[in-house]
């Protein structure tokens, strides 16, 4: 008696497990995050934002700007940006001096999500450091997606 009181037991476990399984995949619950990208997505990004960064620091806007997609927003203190172009205006007028960056760019504690097969969710810290003047940082979150072109960002905020 105590052996099939056990096995009713461990069926009622096992047909719970089931029917949370079913409900799950009825409610479209998709994989976790970091299994919708693949690790070479991810180092493709990786590499971009590094190539995107050794451009800056070369004195290169349009290279550095390149990680964009022509639909990018970057998020502003007045709302959003659209365009590369105005992107690049900006940057050349706040960060550069007759074509040269006023300080080097580097990252630090980047981290990729995927949100889907073509999409993904990049954070991490940029640091603004030499040329003399005080050491700047702050956080970013850049929204990638998948592109003919490669991985390009559509959306950024940094802070």
């Amino acid at each position: 008696m105590k052996v099939h009181a056990l096995l009713v037991r461990v069926g009622k476990h096992v047909a719970l497990a089931a029917c949370m399984l079913a409900l799950c995949a009825c409610a479209g619950i998709e994989p976790r995050p970091q299994d919708v990208i693949s690790a070479q997505d991810a180092s493709q990004m990786r590499a971009t934002i590094a190539a995107s960064a050794d451009a800056w620091n070369r004195g290169d806007l349009k290279g550095h700007v390149a990680i964009y997609d022509s639909s990018v927003t970057v998020m502003t203190r007045s709302g959003p940006r659209p365009t590369i172009e105005a992107i690049e205006k900006s940057f050349g007028q706040t960060y550069f001096v007759d074509g040269k960056p006023r300080q080097n760019l580097r990252m630090e504690s980047v981290d990729i999500r995927g949100l889907s097969a073509n999409a993904a969710l990049m954070t991490g810290k940029f640091i603004l450091s030499g040329g003399e003047l005080p050491e700047q940082s702050g956080w970013f979150t850049l929204v990638w997606v998948r592109t003919p072109a490669g991985w390009r960002v559509v959306h950024d905020h940094t802070s």
